[in-house]
């Protein structure tokens, strides 16, 4: 992997005509822990997205989950790149719980559940997409299930897989951004895990790229075959890390535990009237 020599201005310090044109964010509908959510459910994510992309301007779409809470609070350069979204959903169902306090309409709405329809979507509307992470493998096996899944309607102009290790800020960061742009696709899926993909996003709507950047986070591998998601009850439950944390004990014990206390902390707050879930300055 080539060494980061980038002298690109970091995102807290560029100017608007640094910019370049992007959608302009909606306003909020709730916010969990001082981040606004402004995207209520799945079909509202859609239209969003269709809309944006045929208006020719770069836009991000991040999905707001307990982990996401966790890093924001502790990770400058992730609060940077929050700043930047355009759109937030909530992720999981105990963020869209803590937003629901505030906004009865909003639902749970992941990443790895828009890629079939928005794909779909894109299909319809004529909009090329690219998949940026994961592996090749994968990239290859995704690709073909949404072809399959679209009839062969939908354009993909072009996959790309990061070499490991890959820095979101870096120079490879920006011939990958190129590489996008060069496609010609107006909606790019970033499956790269948080918070890699959504400092990518972010970089990529700062520099003024004219197209959509879907935080998917293991939405490809679900698609592939190559991670199995929990069953939807447990998901609609709310109990989807539970499943997670049962196939990988020792890589996510620590993480989930940080996302417990977190939640806890939110939800007795909400609860008791303490500084609440959307007080919290970003």
């Amino acid at each position: 992997m080539m060494q980061d020599n980038t002298q690109r201005t970091p995102l807290d310090e560029a100017s608007a005509d640094d910019r370049g044109i992007h959608t302009a964010p909606l306003p909020a509908l709730a916010a969990v822990d001082g981040w606004p959510i402004n995207i209520a459910n799945q079909a509202e994510a859609l239209e969003a997205i269709i809309d944006a992309a045929h208006g020719g301007a770069g836009f991000a779409l991040f999905t707001l989950n307990v982990d996401h809470l966790v890093k924001l609070r502790n990770d400058a350069a992730f609060r940077r790149a929050y700043r930047e979204a355009t759109f937030v959903t909530a992720d999981g169902e105990p963020v869209a719980r803590l937003a629901r306090r505030t906004e009865p309409s909003i639902e749970r709405t992941t990443g790895a559940d828009l890629v079939l329809p928005l794909a779909e979507a894109c299909a319809d509307a004529g909009l090329p997409v690219y998949l940026f992470g994961t592996t090749p493998d994968v990239l290859a096996r995704a690709s073909a299930r949404l072809i399959l899944n679209t009839g062969g309607r939908l354009e993909i102009a072009g996959t790309l897989s990061p070499a490991y290790g890959f820095d979101p800020e870096s120079a490879e960061a920006d011939r990958a951004i190129d590489r996008i742009a060069a496609s010609g696709a107006k909606v790019c899926f970033v499956a790269l895990g948080a918070p890699k993909q959504e400092l990518l996003a972010a970089r990529a709507k700062a520099r003024g790229i004219n197209a959509g950047f879907i935080c998917i986070g293991a939405g490809l591998d679900f698609l592939a075959g190559d991670q199995v998601r929990a069953p939807l009850a447990l998901q609609r439950a709310g109990f989807e890390w539970l499943w997670r944390l049962g196939s990988n004990p020792r890589r996510l014990a620590l993480r989930y535990a940080q996302c417990g206390r977190l939640l806890a902390e939110l939800t007795f707050a909400a609860a008791f009237g303490g500084a609440s879930a959307k007080q919290r300055a970003p």
